[in-house]
């Protein structure tokens, strides 16, 4: 019979959060595919597996694919990691999966620990709808564009070098919206800070975090290319604003009401504000 491929997510930092359907597979299988094999060996000793492993990297993956689907074919069973997570989610393993696909071999994927999915609920931000896009662009003009793309909540891994400058960015393009810098999932410095793009950008300018940071960044508005809005529905939110109100959430609610574009009420509410 055909061999088969398990892709097992390991823990994100805490070696705890291995699941036990996942050391089985690791148990049984022929051949374990890693990304940095004493990485992963630190993770099978502490679970007493003694897994041949076999160097699976961004460097390798179309010769070392090949190897393991003629392995497959032959009866074996390759379970795949990455050193921490799920694999494939900016990790390497898409090109085995679809080589396996192709082949006609069974994949098998394990549930488990993912940074994504751990950063979105700790955001304390909507996930009825949600994006991941894996590492943000290093490219200014790149990262403003995959920032204001529409579509829910944004879900992103991002450098600690870097943070500062990418909430600049944010605070730019929106400065009400809604941010979490969520820092070392599972580990013993875990974090996580809320806060708007204005505050967080303020709060890590020239004082970049350390370890792993998983950026959460609420929805971007559809600008409804209507025009400018009506004179009564900025006064409406110009009421809220001083009566207590947050602009950016004042604005979602008067948009709620009359049917006006909230990013272009809180424009035509900045700019008043400016002329004042």
């Amino acid at each position: 019979m055909a061999g088969r491929l398990v892709v097992c997510p390991t823990p994100i930092g805490n070696l705890e959060d291995v699941t036990l359907r996942v050391l089985a597979a690791l148990r049984e299988a022929d051949v374990v595919a890693c990304e940095d094999t004493r990485r992963t060996r630190t993770l099978l000793d502490r679970y007493g597996v003694r897994a041949p492993l076999v160097s699976y990297h961004e460097h390798n993956e179309e010769r070392r694919a090949a190897e393991l689907v003629d392995r497959m074919r032959g009866g074996d069973v390759v379970a795949l990691v990455s050193d921490a997570g799920m694999p494939l989610i900016s990790d390497p393993g898409y090109v085995l999966v679809r080589a396996c696909a192709a082949a006609g071999l069974a994949v098998e994927v394990l549930p488990g620990p993912s940074a994504a999915l751990a950063a979105l609920v700790a955001s304390a931000l909507p996930v009825d709808r949600w994006r991941f896009s894996g590492f943000l662009p290093r490219r200014r003009a790149e990262l403003r564009r995959t920032l204001a793309e529409p579509g829910g909540t944004l879900v992103a891994f991002e450098s600690p070098r870097r943070l500062p400058s990418t909430l600049a960015v944010l605070a730019e393009l929106d400065p009400e919206r809604p941010v979490a810098v969520c820092r070392e999932l599972t580990k013993v410095h875990e974090e996580v800070v809320r806060g708007t793009a204005a505050e967080l950008a303020e709060r890590y300018r020239g004082a970049p975090p350390r370890g792993e940071v998983v950026l959460v960044v609420g929805a971007a508005e559809r600008d409804g290319g209507e025009g400018e809005p009506r004179p009564e529905a900025v006064e409406a939110l110009r009421r809220l604003v001083d009566a207590g109100a947050k602009p950016r959430a004042a604005a979602t609610v008067v948009a709620d009401l009359t049917g006006e574009s909230a990013n272009g009420l809180y424009r035509a509410h900045a700019e008043g504000r400016k002329q004042t």
